[in-house]
């Protein structure tokens, strides 16, 4: 194709936006909406996956030691806790600490404590995070053969919920991505074809001054593209507004922190791959759903003329 013809298709393209508004308007609308439904099923899913991981990397295992393990004992199975597969962090809460923060807490209990005097029936312990929390219940197998090891408080019943609720909500989210995919591109596909049925007078015109195909479709081409990155461009401002919007609702009332999704991914950190799979994949859809629905009504005019 020369660079005069190609320009001059192009040039089309962008023409027939403006010529065909109100079909350009309703394709753009039909895109904007569905990269919206798809977008917020993929930020609603990658948001409880981050939060359930978030609520991963604050459940621990408290190992406890005998009363009688000295301090070299206990320095040792440290170093044997830290061994362990899976094992993220390993950190000594003594004895004293333990007795520090009960204190604090029981402040009303004043004169009980006094009671005790030096007397300390705290033990030393452990806290052990893993790093797979689906897999705790290997760490505790191997930390409860360690000589000096007393008992193990681990949260197995809130692992295991856990563990099911992230199995759950990935095969919800997945099947509702799934289904939204296949609504948005048979509802654009429908648009686009609607879109080239109301003009196939201009490409009768064309067909009859000898267009090739190529040459019919790329101006259609070009038509799907500018309206599928001008959907990706709205769909990535009403996304970036109601993202923040809720985030920052949500912070005001201290929702966040008070149900325990301190997790939530900020936007800024995802603004570069949010736009870019909205304009990326809006201009693809709008583009490719144009050419297809063109080829398919020039097929259509060849087999019946």
């Amino acid at each position: 194709m020369k660079l005069s013809s190609f320009r001059y298709l192009v040039r089309q393209g962008f023409d027939n936006v403006w010529k065909n508004r109100v079909m350009a308007f309703a394709s753009f609308c039909v895109l904007l909406v569905s990269l919206l439904l798809v977008g917020f099923s993929v930020l609603f899913y990658i948001n409880i996956n981050a939060i359930i991981g978030g609520i991963e990397q604050k459940n621990e295992v408290i190992v406890y030691m005998l009363d009688s393990t000295d301090d070299a004992r206990i320095a040792e199975i440290g170093e044997e806790l830290r061994r362990i597969p899976n094992v993220n962090q390993v950190q000594l809460y003594t004895r004293e600490e333990a007795f520090a923060d009960v204190k604090s807490k029981m402040s009303s209990a004043s004169e009980v404590f006094d009671s005790l005097g030096d007397d300390n029936p705290l033990p030393d312990s452990y806290r052990v995070k893993v790093s797979v929390l689906a897999q705790m219940d290997d760490v505790v197998a191997q930390a409860a053969e360690i000589p000096g090891v007393e008992t193990i408080r681990s949260p197995d019943t809130f692992v295991a919920l856990l563990t099911e609720l992230r199995r759950v909500i990935t095969f919800v989210a997945t099947a509702i991505i799934v289904a939204m995919l296949i609504v948005s591109m048979v509802i654009i596909s429908n648009t686009t074809r609607a879109s080239v049925f109301a003009r196939r007078r201009e490409i009768s015109i064309m067909q009859s001054v000898g267009a090739t195909n190529s040459f019919i479709r790329f101006p259609f081409f070009v038509e799907g593209m500018v309206n599928g990155f001008m959907a990706g461009t709205f769909a990535t401002m009403i996304t970036w507004f109601s993202y923040d919007s809720l985030v920052n609702m949500l912070s005001r009332f201290n929702v966040l922190n008070t149900i325990g999704l301190g997790s939530i991914i900020p936007y800024d950190s995802i603004a570069i791959f949010v736009t870019l799979s909205y304009v990326v994949i809006g201009a693809l859809v709008g583009a490719i759903g144009s050419v297809l629905s063109t080829r398919v009504h020039l097929k259509y005019r060849a087999a019946n003329m």
